[in-house]
């Protein structure tokens, strides 16, 4: 929502970091779902105390080689706890998407004119990671340990 425009009483809305912290009061009382967008430059940190009304918090890309949405979903599932969706917009890859779920984000709003088939099919490309993440998948070291205790 524009941060100027009227807000409909029953519908999910997602505003600026700045509207909500100009109206945070009033839309803490919403009976719908809200969400927050917030620039790249702008950290979770800033909005840790409502996570808990929170539904959703959208994460910008301003462009593809910005990657500080990766750290910021991070921040919010490891070190906030934030279960609610985490959504990706903006200059969004789809290489990039596989990637944006092991950190956290659970969905992507791909620019306009963007092949969507084109992120399903990344999900495809790596079966075997060596980096932890928030998606529970093994990593490759315990996937060997556990081939090396089967065999023993």
């Amino acid at each position: 929502m524009a941060d100027d425009a009227p807000l409909p009483e029953t519908d999910k809305v997602i505003v600026s970091l700045e509207r909500w912290q100009a109206e945070r009061v009033n839309l803490r009382q919403r009976n719908a779902a809200i969400g927050v967008a917030l620039k790249s430059e702008q950290s979770p940190l800033l909005i840790q105390d409502d996570l808990d009304r929170l539904s959703l918090v959208a994460l910008e890309f301003p462009k593809f080689t910005d990657g500080r949405a990766f750290s910021h979903a991070r921040v919010l599932r490891d070190r906030l706890g934030f279960t609610g969706e985490i959504r990706g917009f903006g200059q969004v890859l789809r290489d990039q998407y596989l990637f944006m779920l092991r950190c956290g984000f659970d969905t992507v709003e791909p620019a306009a004119g963007k092949r969507v088939e084109g992120y399903a099919e990344a999900l495809k490309e790596f079966s075997v990671f060596y980096q932890p993440t928030n998606d529970d998948r093994a990593t490759a070291l315990q996937l060997r340990h556990r081939k090396e205790a089967v065999a023993a």
